[in-house]
C-alpha cells in the first residue's frame, strides 16, 4: 500500500463530500469488505488491464488499494489464489473451469470478467520456417499468404518422423488456450496432437507433434536452444523470436478463430461470496481499464506500451511490445502486416465473460481426454454457470454507466450469455462454433474424441 497516495484519496474524498460537490451522475462508493489486495499477474501484455487500472487510479477511486505481483508460472498463480495469498489474478480462461472440475488442483474458481481476446501466436524454429517455406502459397509481393495452414507443417513433421526425430512444441500450460489453439491449428492439418488420459497427463498418447509445457518468458530461449521446435504462446514473445533472429511467427489465434476469447480475471468462490462489494469494486475498475485501453482506436496504446514495459509489468523492450500492442504484427523479419485486433481489450464485449466462451474451453479439453468420459450438453452449460459470472458483470457495468464512465451501448445487456455463433469463415478449420450446441461441435471435429468415445477404448 503507497500511504501518500491513500491518504491523499481519503483528504479529497472528504473534501469533495463536506463541500456537496458530487454531481447526480456520481455514485456512492462501495462499502468494500477488503480494501487492501494483492493480485497476481505472469509477464504477458494481456495483462494490460491490471496495470492500467493500477496507474490510471481506477483502483483506487473505488477505494482499492491493490499491489500486483508477477508469478513465476500458471501453476504458482492459481495456487496462490486457491490458499489466498493471493486474493485474485489474470488468469488462463482454462484455470477456472479445470479446477472447478476438479482436472488438476480441485477449487471453486470463478471469474466476473473477461481480460481480452486473441494476442497469442504460433512461432517455429528458422530450420522448421525453412523447411515449410517450399509448401506455401507465395502472394504477387512473394511473400507468404497468410493464414498459413498446419498442412505445410504436416510435410515437416514427417520428414522428422522419417528420420527418427521427435518434433516438439512448447505451450504454457496444459488448459491453456495456447495449449487448444495449438492443438487445433495442428489437427486442422492433419497433425495429431495427441492425447490425455487419467493415467497418463503428458497429452501426448498418439501424438504426431509433442506438446509440453514452457513458461511464457522462457520460450524464446528454449526455442534458440533446440530443445522445441516451436511454440504457442501470447506477446511480447512471439516478436521476441523475430527480434533475436531466432525464429518466425507464423499464425496469429485472431486468424486461427476470429476473435476469440483469451484471459480471464480469477477468484475463488469463496472470495466474492465474502466480499460481494469488492469483487463488484474491483470489476469496475477492470472496465474501465480495458475502455482505456482500446478508446478512441487505441489511442492509448502507445503510452500502454511504455507502462507494460516497465520491470514491475512485462518488462521487455518497448519496441518489442509495440510491435503487436499498437496494430501490426511481425512474421518473418521484415514482414510487418496491419492486424487492428492482434489485441482487444474493450471492442466486441471483449469483457463480458460469455458462458459460450468457457463452453468451448471445456469442448477442448473433452476433445483431447482432459474430461475422459462423455458428458451431456446439459453438464457443459451447468458448469460455464457455475464458473462464468456476467451477473456481477452487468451490476458494475450498470453501476459505471450511472456514474457516467461508460456509455450504455458498451454492454449486452439483453444477452443469454452466448455468443452468437461463430460462423465457419471465422475459423482456420471451416467449421463453425455453436456454444449452445456442445456434442454437436465436438461432432463435426475430424481429430478427437466424440460421443461416448475414451482413450484406449
Amino acid at each position: 500500500m503507497n500511504f501518500t497516495r491513500r491518504t491523499a484519496l481519503a483528504l479529497s474524498t472528504l473534501a469533495l463530500a463536506s463541500a456537496s460537490m458530487l454531481t447526480p451522475g456520481q455514485a456512492e462508493m462501495l462499502d468494500v469488505e477488503k480494501d487492501e489486495l494483492k493480485f497476481g499477474f505472469i509477464k504477458l501484455t494481456d495483462m494490460a488491464p491490471l496495470a492500467i487500472a493500477y496507474e490510471k487510479g481506477y483502483f483506487e477511486d473505488e477505494g482499492l488499494f491493490v499491489t500486483l505481483e508477477p508469478q513465476a508460472n500458471w501453476k504458482v498463480l492459481l495456487d496462490r489464489v486457491i490458499t489466498g495469498e493471493l486474493d485474485g489474478a489474470h488468469m488462463l480462461a482454462g484455470q477456472p473451469l479445470a479446477a472447478t472440475i476438479g482436472f488438476g488442483t480441485k477449487a471453486h474458481i470463478v471469474t466476473p470478467f473477461s481480460m481480452d481476446l486473441n494476442g497469442n501466436g504460433i512461432t517455429v524454429s528458422n530450420e522448421v520456417w525453412e523447411l515449410m517455406k517450399p509448401h506455401l502459397e507465395k502472394g504477387p509481393d512473394g511473400k507468404p499468404v497468410h493464414p498459413i495452414k498446419a498442412d505445410a507443417l504436416k510435410k515437416v513433421v514427417d520428414g522428422f518422423k522419417a528420420q527418427g526425430r521427435p518434433f516438439n512444441m512448447g505451450m504454457v500450460f496444459p488448459v491453456s488456450t495456447h495449449n487448444y489453439e495449438l492443438r487445433y491449428w495442428l489437427a486442422s492439418g492433419g497433425i495429431h496432437p495427441g492425447y490425455y488420459s487419467p493415467s497418463d497427463v503428458s497429452g501426448q498418447i498418439g501424438a504426431d507433434a509433442l506438446l509440453s509445457v514452457t513458461p511464457p518468458p522462457q520460450m524464446p530461449a528454449t526455442l534458440e536452444a533446440g530443445t522445441i521446435d516451436g511454440y504457442c504462446v501470447g506477446e511480447p514473445w512471439n516478436q521476441a523470436a523475430v527480434f533475436k533472429g531466432i525464429g518466425v511467427p507464423v499464425i496469429t489465434d485472431y486468424e486461427i478463430w476470429k476473435n476469440n476469447p483469451e484471459k480471464v480475471f480469477g477468484l475463488t468462490k469463496e472470495f466474492t461470496e465474502e466480499n460481494p462489494n469488492t469483487t463488484l469494486a474491483l470489476t469496475k475498475a477492470l472496465i474501465r481499464a480495458a475502455k482505456w485501453l482500446d478508446e478512441n482506436d487505441n489511442a492509448n496504446r502507445a503510452e500502454a506500451v511504455e507502462i507494460l514495459a516497465r520491470s514491475e509489468y512485462v518488462g521487455a523492450d518497448a519496441e518489442v511490445i509495440a510491435n503487436s500492442m499498437t496494430g501490426t504484427f511481425e512474421y518473418e523479419k521484415g514482414d510487418k502486416r496491419a492486424v487492428p485486433d492482434f489485441n482487444v481489450f474493450y471492442r466486441y464485449y471483449a469483457t463480458y465473460p460469455y458462458y459460450s466462451d468457457a463452453v468451448w474451453y471445456l469442448t477442448q479439453m473433452r476433445r483431447w481426454g482432459q474430461i475422459p468420459e462423455a458428458k451431456s450438453d446439459e453438464w457443459f452449460h451447468e458448469t460455464a454457470k457455475s464458473v462464468y459470472l456476467p451477473d456481477i458483470y452487468l451490476k458494475a457495468a450498470r453501476m459505471l454507466v450511472d456514474e457516467g464512465h461508460v456509455a450504455e451501448a458498451d454492454f449486452p445487456w439483453d444477452t443469454d450469455g452466448y455468443r452468437a455463433p461463430t460462423p465457419a469463415a471465422d475459423i482456420i478449420d471451416g467449421i463453425a462454433y455453436d456454444g449452445k450446441a456442445p456434442n454437436d461441435y465436438l461432432d463435426s471435429l475430424t481429430i478427437g474424441l466424440k460421443g461416448e468415445e475414451v482413450v484406449g477404448g
